[in-house]
């Protein structure tokens, strides 16, 4: 072929390369421009700007009127907060939606116009993209006045769209929603026959000190429903029963049957459902990802073949090395597999490569990196040779632990006795000796640890390197301390200042050195094989976060529309409606026993996303039509969410 061929034919093979090691599609356009344009989409600064686009449209709620820049979240004490003027933030909108539209626009040339009308994603896409722009000129017409922003709710499709691993979990977890449907039907039914039979059990008689049960939980249909849905969650259990079985023993029987139907036997049923459907989720998607790799290398291998005359009776094609030397000199990847697969390279005696030792070639990529610590030092006195056995020996860590442990416990047992004790009479001279004894300890055994050791392979642990910062810490705050303050004596209270005086934080970092005890788990055979599952868990977990985000951030945004301003301090004249509990559409109370929690308000998102709905999370329920909005919650939840989280742990 001509040099313009070989040159696309190089290129060609470095695209697919590096689609392997990413696990990315080869099911895009090859020509020169194209591949140019594809790799600067995938580069490292075009993704990071990305990433930071996405991060940033969804941090601007935190901003946007209503802000959540206060100090607390307490309608009575809280400070009017500072918003935003009208066009700030929508400029910076402006600017996201300008990055978005570029990256709808690359990916969907890349990938063809063929592949584009059957790509829904991307579909999506665009029709997010074109109702947050009309959204966001509505918004503007109205000087930002308006209470109702969709755009608002539609923010978080950026950042699922941005992620293949969501986009697999969210079709994993669509195959399970028709049996996940019929369970949660079989609930509702559950839910309204025993309501009925409670509206027959707990009606209102002639005596009105015996209707306890009625007035509080079952006087009409919607308070019978909320009642025994709370109970299916045990949010309200005992207190839902206490009243009839107050006036009857034989009431229990109803409770435990409900229970015992409900929790036991069709939660733990809805459970099983999805574990049996969401079971082989990771195998299938390691299974994926690995095919999307070996079939990248292959295409590569084709494409470099291609650079050869290939004689027309030739049984297999090969690749030059010299070829593939060339392709590897131009591939980003990590530079550990890089010098393996050219050790590899320079080590084989031949000069071409068939298709199987081509694709043996970059497994490389599957291993794992083996860390190699530097050597220790090599000392010719006898004595060192002693100070480095003894001070590199495993024991002398455990003894560290040890001190370690002596040392949380000091400060434990300080603070309990401190509790209850005003600032001006505490005594801090015990609390500041043994500081100073356990952070002279530190020191001296990090200089022997470095003695023992080295320097550069004591920093080649990342233990070490975690309690040299600590020791490094602490000996300066305890320098500082000394010098503003002096050295201990009796009757020793350094001055409270602020939030957390000086000697407040070498008391907190303290509590640090309990990660020290982390280290020894990998001496304990069931310990580490428990904590490297959990550690395999938080890798496969980030989908799960990224899609439970999502739910979090439309769930926020909705809120805020429907509740801002339902929480009024005392004195205001919506107070009693307020303490009567949720007898308009717009009071939302999070209590069952009718008190008033100022903090739990739909004012602004920090409010809504930290506490509400992680307070609703466990399952805290409410009233009337608000209702609706957090039985949706919980189902999403409580419900699927967390069953969905117990299969992947069992998987």
């Amino acid at each position: 072929g001509t040099r313009a061929d070989n040159d696309l034919y190089i290129n060609q093979a470095i695209v697919f390369i590096e689609d392997a090691i990413q696990y990315r599609s080869i099911n895009h356009r090859v020509d020169s421009k194209s591949l140019w344009l594809y790799r600067w989409y995938y580069s490292r600064t075009c993704q990071w700007i990305l990433g930071l686009t996405i991060t940033i449209i969804l941090a601007l709620a935190f901003i946007e009127k209503p802000s959540s820049l206060t100090v607390t979240s307490d309608v009575r004490y809280r400070l009017p907060a500072w918003n935003p003027p009208c066009g700030l933030t929508e400029s910076i909108e402006l600017l996201c939606f300008l990055v978005f539209m570029v990256d709808v626009s690359v990916k969907s040339y890349l990938i063809g116009w063929e592949e584009f009308w059957k790509n829904k994603w991307l579909m999506a896409y665009i029709l997010t993209l074109i109702v947050s722009l009309t959204d966001w000129i509505v918004s503007l017409s109205f000087f930002c006045t308006e209470n109702v922003r969709i755009r608002r709710i539609l923010r978080p499709f950026f950042l699922l769209q941005n992620s293949s691993m969501m986009k697999k979990t969210l079709k994993s977890i669509n195959s399970t929603l028709p049996e996940m449907a019929s369970v949660v039907l079989l609930l509702a039914v559950h839910l309204s026959l025993f309501t009925m039979f409670a509206m027959l059990l707990f009606t209102r008689t002639k005596d009105g000190q015996q209707d306890k049960e009625w007035m509080g939980y079952f006087r009409n249909l919607p308070d019978s429903l909320t009642s025994l849905l709370v109970l299916l969650t045990t949010a309200n259990n005992p207190d839902v029963m206490i009243p009839a079985y107050s006036k009857n023993r034989a009431y229990s029987i109803f409770f435990i049957l409900f229970t015992v139907l409900g929790n036991l036997f069709l939660m733990n049923l809805l459970t099983a459902i999805i574990y049996n459907q969401f079971r082989g989720y990771l195998l299938k998607s390691v299974q994926s990802s690995l095919f999307r790799r070996r079939l990248g290398i292959r295409a590569a291998f084709e494409v470099l073949s291609s650079l050869k005359q290939t004689p027309a009776n030739a049984q297999q094609l090969y690749v030059s090395t010299g070829d593939l030397l060339q392709v590897l000199q131009k591939v980003e990847m990590d530079s550990r597999c890089k010098q393996a697969i050219v050790r590899s390279l320079k080590t084989c005696s031949c000069d071409q490569l068939s298709a199987t030792q081509f694709q043996k070639l970059f497994e490389e990529l599957d291993k794992d990196a083996i860390k190699q610590h530097p050597p220790s030092p090599e000392y010719q006195s006898h004595f060192m040779q002693k100070m480095q056995f003894a001070f590199g020996h495993p024991y002398f860590g455990y003894l560290g632990n040890v001190v370690a442990l002596a040392n949380i416990v000091s400060i434990c047992v300080v603070l309990v006795m401190d509790a209850d004790k005003q600032p001006s009479e505490r005594d801090d001279f015990f609390l500041g000796a043994i500081n100073c004894f356990f952070i002279l300890y530190y020191m001296l055994e990090m200089l022997l640890k470095i003695l023992a050791m080295g320097l550069k392979r004591y920093l080649s642990y990342p233990s070490n390197r975690f309690d040299g910062l600590l020791t490094v810490i602490l000996l300066v705050l305890e320098i500082a301390t000394f010098a503003v303050y002096r050295f201990p004596h009796p009757g020793w209270t350094p001055e409270f200042v602020g939030l957390l005086s000086l000697w407040d934080m070498v008391r907190l970092v303290n509590m640090l050195i309990v990660f020290r005890f982390l280290r020894i788990i990998p001496n304990m055979k069931f310990m580490a094989l428990v904590v490297t599952t959990l550690l395999d868990l938080v890798k496969n977990l980030r989908a799960f976060a990224g899609i439970l985000v999502v739910v979090f951030y439309a769930f926020a945004i909705t809120g805020i529309m429907l509740f801002e301003g339902a929480v009024v301090p005392m004195g205001n004249i919506r107070s009693e409606i307020l303490v009567n509990c949720c007898h308009s559409f717009w009071v939302v109370v999070l209590s069952f026993k009718k008190k008033c929690n100022f903090m739990a308000c739909f004012d602004h998102f920090q409010a809504e996303v930290i506490y509400c709905l992680l307070y609703l999370l466990s399952v805290n329920l409410i009233c009337r039509w608000a209702k609706i909005y957090f039985v949706a919650w919980w189902l999403i939840s409580s419900v699927i969410w967390v069953n969905l989280f117990v299969a992947l742990l069992l998987e």
